[in-house]
Parts: structure tokens; sequence; C-alpha cells
């Protein structure tokens, strides 16, 4: 039992444990999920790690040394703080520190996004469709927007840890105004939230995105505006992603990369868009669902 990886992943609404063996084959020995109340505060998230950790201890029978944790931001460099998170109670924080002293285990902590591309490049999507990639890039639209970029079976961090922050990226300086202070960035315009807003100020209904697409589906013309607009800054974003890091393969997750209409007529739109005449980077579904996230966490 020694061998096994325990890892946590952070999102805006849940936090989600799981403890897996790597060896002799890859298999999930347990896996829980408590709410993550960020409105609570800070020290209320701290203590649902704990809660988390200590149920899958009681679970499995298993006290870890260490676990591999994916937030929504990143550690600052130079002043180990939280930084650059749509979870907003955790910035500026001492997360890493405080989560040790807590729980008592070595922890070790990276983007959320990065842990879900390392995750669908070793153990999910990627080797169905590439052999040893060059470039994979790994996609969350979710209640926000991140991404990772793994080259040669490694994630690129950069000079300031941002590495793969596509969701910050201006697409219309005249767009909503971000969590992050600027206007237009992706992340307003191709996450679940973003959809949500703009349905309802066409219909003053608050909606789920689930509903939304179903009603899109069935010839909504409110929700028809929606999807539209989702894939029309869809193709612009990720042509230039294309342009710039030509991945041989993209992973796309969260709710959004749920929908269908990504694969048809959000591929179609980036030929719109990209520097090429011809698009052969693979669009594909991550294969281990929403647990890419923290598996990638444990393999940290």
């Amino acid at each position: 039992m020694a061998s096994l990886l325990w890892g946590i992943d952070m999102g805006g609404t849940k936090i989600e444990g799981v403890v897996f063996a790597r060896d002799p084959q890859f298999k999930i020995i347990e896996r829980l999920r408590v709410p993550t109340e960020q409105e609570k505060g800070y020290q209320h998230v701290l203590g649902q790690f704990k809660k988390l950790i200590d149920e899958l201890k009681q679970r499995t029978g298993v006290t870890p040394v260490q676990v591999g944790v994916g937030t929504p931001g990143i550690i600052d460099g130079d002043s180990q703080l939280i930084k650059n998170s749509n979870t907003q109670c955790i910035v500026g924080k001492p997360m890493n520190r405080d989560l040790e002293e807590l729980l008592g285990l070595r922890v070790k902590m990276a983007n959320d996004a990065n842990c879900f591309a390392v995750a669908e490049t070793h153990f999910g999507s990627v080797p169905d469709f590439v052999k040893n990639p060059e470039v994979v890039f790994g996609v969350i639209m979710g209640t926000g927007v991140g991404s990772g970029i793994v080259i040669n079976g490694k994630v690129i961090n950069g000079k300031h840890g941002i590495a793969g922050e596509w969701g910050h990226n201006i697409l219309d300086s005249n767009g909503p105004t971000c969590y992050c202070g600027k206007k237009g960035c992706v992340e307003t315009f191709l996450s679940g939230p973003a959809c949500q807003r703009h349905y309802e100020e066409l219909t003053g209904e608050k909606q789920t995105m689930k509903i939304i697409y179903e009603r899109y589906e069935n010839g909504d013309a409110n929700a028809q505006r929606v999807i539209d607009r989702l894939i029309h800054y869809f193709g612009k974003a990720v042509a230039v992603v294309i342009n710039i890091i030509d991945p041989d393969i993209i992973v796309f997750g969260g709710g959004l990369g749920n929908l269908d209409v990504i694969y048809t007529r959000g591929r179609e739109e980036v030929k719109k868009y990209m520097f090429n005449n011809q698009l052969n980077t693979f669009f594909v579904k991550p294969k281990l669902g929403d647990s890419a996230g923290v598996i990638g966490a444990a393999l940290l």
C-alpha cells in the first residue's frame, strides 16, 4: 500500500481527492468530493481539505506521507503566495505551507490545468491518438478557463509560472470585465458562467449550461445565440494557440469540453483564423473525465 499516490484537485465549487495505484497497473482505490464553499473564507477551505484527507484515510486505512494538490492559480516564485486564481479567497495566501501544517504531510502544489494536461498526456486520451507527441495543449473550460502545455512529456511552467494562462488573453477589449481586472479575457467568453450570464442577459432567466445546451439542440433562438457566440470566440481563441505552439493534440476538459458542438462547429470556426490551409491538430475529450486534474495532482 506504500506505493499509493494521493492527489487533491481544488475547483471553484468542489474539492476532489483520489488515491490510486500506478503499478503494476493503474487502479483507483478511492475517490471522494467535498464542496469548496469558498464564500465561507480561506480557513474554511483549508478545513475542507482536512475533511477530505481524513475521510480518505479512514476509507483506505492508509496514512499518506505526501499529497499532490492542483489549484486554480499558481504559487508566486518569489513570495510563495497564491496568485492568479479565480477562487479569490486563496489569493495572497501561503496555501502550500498552511496545508502542510494543517495536514501534517508534505504537499506539492501546482496549477490545476497543468495537472490535467499531464494526466491526459500519460494516462488519458493523448496516447490513443498520438504516440510520443511533441506538444500537447490541455484545456479546462469550466467555472473558469485554464490550460497547460506539455512538451515532450513535461509541463512547461515559464519564467513567471504562467505558461498556458490562455484564459486571460484578451479576445475583445470591449468585452465583459474579468475578475482579473481586464476586459474581454478568454474566460469571460468561454467559461460556463460566461455562457450562463449571456443567456440570462437575453432572457432574464438563470439556467444551467446543461439546460441551455439542450434548448440549443431543440432550436431555441436565445440558446442558439449563446452557442453561436461561444463558437465564434472559441474559434478565435484556439486559432491563436495553434498559431503559436502548434500542438499535436488539444484535450478539452471542463463542462464546456463535453459539448459536442466544440468538436464540429468549433473546429470549423478555428480554421477561419489559423495561419494554415488545413487543420490537422486532434481535438479530443478527456479520457479520464473530470478525474484528470486530481490524477495529475497525485502524479506531482
